[in-house]
C-alpha cells in the first residue's frame, strides 16, 4: 500500500524550525536568567563580605586611633615629668651657687676695692664697687679671669673717677674710682657617680 503525503512539506519544515527556534530562545532566556541570578547572588555575597571587612577595618582603625591618642597623652605626661625632674635637678645643683659666688668674690677682690652691689642674672653677675686706683680694678679683672673656678670672662662695663669730700682734719679731696664689671658664671658640673662600697672594698681571701 502506498502512502502519499498531501500536506505541503515545506510549510511543515518551516513550522518545525520555528518551534525549534522558539524553544531554543526560551532555553537561552532561562539559561541567561539563571546565569544573571547566580552572578547577582555572587555579587551580593561579595558586597556583603566587603562590607563586613570594611566594618572590621573601621572598628580596628578606631581602636588604633584610641591607642595612638593614649600613647600621645602618655608621651606628654612623660615629657612633663622629665621637665619637672630637670627643674628639680637644676635647683639642687644651683642652690649653693650664691654661696660659692659670694665666697669667690671675697677671694678674688684685692685690697683697696669695696663692693657696693652684686646683681646675679641667668649666667652672669654684675658687680659694682669703689676702688682706690685703676690698678686695683685691673687686678680684680685678672683674678676673676685667671684664678677663679666659678668666675670667668670679666668685662669692664664702666669706670669713672669721683671726688669725695675731705675727712675731718684734712683739706685734701679724696679721689676714688667707681666701676662696674660684668662677670660670667661657671655652673658646677653634675657630681660623678660614686662606686658602691661593696664593689670598691677588696675581697679578703680565706
Amino acid at each position: 500500500m502506498i502512502l502519499i503525503n498531501l500536506l505541503p512539506h515545506r510549510e511543515l519544515r518551516r513550522k518545525q524550525r520555528k518551534q525549534a527556534f522558539f524553544a531554543g530562545l526560551v532555553v537561552a532566556v532561562v539559561a541567561g536568567g539563571a546565569i544573571s541570578a547566580a552572578g547577582l547572588l555572587g555579587l551580593q555575597q561579595m558586597t556583603a563580605a566587603q562590607v563586613d571587612r570594611n566594618t572590621y577595618l573601621s572598628a580596628e582603625i578606631k581602636r588604633l586611633e584610641g591607642q595612638i591618642k593614649d600613647i600621645a597623652d602618655l608621651k606628654t605626661e612623660i615629657d612633663a615629668l622629665k621637665a619637672r625632674q630637670k627643674a628639680v635637678e637644676d635647683l639642687q645643683v644651683n642652690r649653693n651657687v650664691p654661696v660659692h659666688l659670694l665666697d669667690e668674690l671675697v677671694k678674688q677682690t684685692p685690697e683697696g676695692i669695696y663692693l657696693t652691689s652684686i646683681k646675679q642674672g641667668d649666667s652672669n653677675v654684675v658687680v659694682s664697687g669703689v676702688a682706690q686706683t685703676n690698678e686695683r680694678v685691673s687686678e680684680f679683672l685678672r683674678n676673676t679671669a685667671n684664678n677663679s673656678q666659678w668666675l670667668d670672662k670679666p668685662d669692664l662695663v664702666e669706670i669713672k673717677a669721683v671726688a669725695l669730700p675731705p675727712v675731718a682734719g684734712s683739706r685734701e679731696t679724696r679721689r676714688l674710682f667707681e666701676f662696674s664689671v660684668r662677670v660670667g658664671m661657671r655652673l658646677p658640673a653634675a657630681p660623678a657617680a660614686t662606686t658602691p662600697a661593696s664593689a670598691a672594698a677588696p675581697r679578703r681571701s680565706s
